[in-house]
């Protein structure tokens, strides 16, 4: 699940823009660690409430990451 992050080119707001960036990455970074942990217990459940509980658990950082992954891409298209 590697891959290459580039860098924007930062318009306005440089500092203040680039460090909401740096946080964005991180709580994606840390979300798809979450998504990869919750799997694997999803991987080694075998009774129907943990199962349910991972789909759930699943569900909810994959809304999460795909949130925070289009706030990244506003924030690199913004003016």
């Amino acid at each position: 699940m590697a891959q290459s992050v580039r860098k924007p080119t930062l318009r306005r707001g440089g500092r203040a823009q680039e460090e909401e960036r740096r946080e964005l990455m991180n709580s994606l970074t840390h979300t798809r660690t979450l998504i990869n942990q919750a799997y694997g217990g999803f991987n080694t459940a075998s009774d129907a409430d943990l199962i349910e509980s991972y789909v759930f658990e699943i569900n909810s950082l994959q809304a999460r990451y795909n949130y925070l992954l289009r706030r990244v891409k506003e924030l690199e298209e913004a003016p």
